[in-house]
C-alpha cells in the first residue's frame, strides 16, 4: 500500500511539474545525496524509473545514467576519493598481479593501457606504476571537469593522457590492436545490453587484445535462469551476464571470480582476450 502511495505520488508530481522532471533526467539522477535532494525529487525519480522499467524502455535509464556521470561525476569522485586506498587496493589488485603474469609469460606487443571510466585517475596512475613494460596510459571519462583536473593533478606524469570522451565513440575513432582495456568497480554496468555487446564486439575487432573487467552483478540476478541483463540496486544500472557477452564477441575470458560486496551486489572480476595459444606459439616461431 505504501509504494503504491509513492508511486500516486510522484507520478502527480511529474504531471505537475513536467519541467522540474526533465530537468532533473537531464542533469542526472543515478546517485543521489540525501541531503541535497528534496523530497519532492525524490518522488520525481522514484516515478521516472518505474516508467522507464515498466516499459521495459533500457535506453532511456541508459540515457539517465549517462546524464548523471557527464554532469556529477566530478562531485562523486572527490565525494569517494578514499576509494582508491580503501576499496581498490585490497578488493582488486589480485587481478592485475594476474595481468603481470601474463604479460611476463607471454611473447606480446601490448603498449597502451585505456581505462574506460578512470574517474579521478588514481587507478591508471597505480598501473603506469605496476607495468612499466606498457608505454602509454589512456584515461577516459565523461566528465570534462574531472578530465581537466586529472591533467593537472598528473601533469608530471608523462605516460597518462586523459581524454572527455564517450568509450564507444573514443575506440571507434582512436584504439587499435595490442591495447589493453580496463574498467574498475562500476562502468559497463551503465550500458545497455545491446550496446555492451556491439562495444565488446568493437574491441574484439581491432585484434590482440586484453579485457580487464570490475564489475557489479545484482546479488538477486540469477544469471542460470535470467541471461539477459536487468536493472538492480538503488542506482537501476544494469546487472551484466558478463561471461556470455565476452564469449559472444568472439573474447576467451581466462579469468573469472566474484566476492561479495554489500546487499544489493557482487563484484565480477574478468580478464579476457582475443588471442590463443597456438597463435602466440606461431608468432615466436616466426
Amino acid at each position: 500500500m505504501k509504494s503504491k502511495i509513492i508511486i500516486f505520488i510522484g507520478d502527480l508530481l511529474v504531471f505537475l511539474m513536467p519541467k522540474k522532471a526533465e530537468e532533473f533526467a537531464k542533469t542526472g539522477m543515478t546517485i543521489t545525496d540525501g541531503n541535497k535532494i528534496t523530497l519532492t525529487e525524490r518522488f520525481i525519480r522514484k516515478s521516472l524509473l518505474r516508467k522507464v522499467e515498466v516499459n521495459l524502455d533500457h535506453e532511456t535509464l541508459s540515457k539517465f545514467h549517462k546524464a548523471y556521470w557527464e554532469n556529477q561525476g566530478d562531485n562523486f569522485f572527490a565525494a569517494t576519493s578514499d576509494s582508491f586506498e580503501n576499496n581498490f587496493l585490497p578488493e582488486c589488485s589480485f587481478i592485475f598481479e594476474l595481468l603481470k603474469e601474463k604479460l611476463s609469460g607471454k611473447n606480446h606487443d601490448f603498449n597502451t593501457i585505456v581505462e574506460i571510466g578512470t574517474g579521478n585517475g588514481k587507478v591508471l596512475n597505480y598501473l603506469s606504476e605496476q607495468l612499466p613494460q606498457i608505454e602509454r596510459f589512456v584515461g577516459i571519462d565523461l566528465n570534462q571537469n574531472q578530465i581537466s583536473q586529472n591533467r593537472i593533478t598528473y601533469k608530471k606524469n608523462v605516460q597518462l593522457e586523459f581524454v572527455a570522451s564517450d568509450a564507444f565513440d573514443w575506440v571507434n575513432t582512436y584504439a587499435n590492436k595490442n591495447m589493453i582495456f580496463v574498467t574498475s568497480r562500476g562502468v559497463l554496468e551503465y550500458f545497455t545490453e545491446s550496446r555492451l555487446q556491439d562495444f565488446l564486439q568493437q574491441v574484439n575487432r581491432l585484434g590482440n587484445t586484453i579485457f580487464i573487467a570490475i564489475e557489479p552483478n545484482g546479488i538477486n540476478h540469477d544469471l542460470k535462469i535470467n541471461k539477459h541483463s536487468e536493472p538492480y540496486g538503488y542506482e537501476r544500472s544494469f546487472s551484466h551476464n558478463y561471461e556470455l557477452l565476452f564469449k559472444n564477441a568472439g573474447f576467451n575470458l581466462w579469468h573469472h571470480s566474484k566476492k561479495d560486496s554489500n546487499t544489493e551486489h557482487y563484484l565480477s572480476y574478468m580478464g579476457a582476450d582475443n588471442y590463443s595459444e597456438k597463435e602466440i606459439l606461431a608468432a615466436t616461431i616466426i
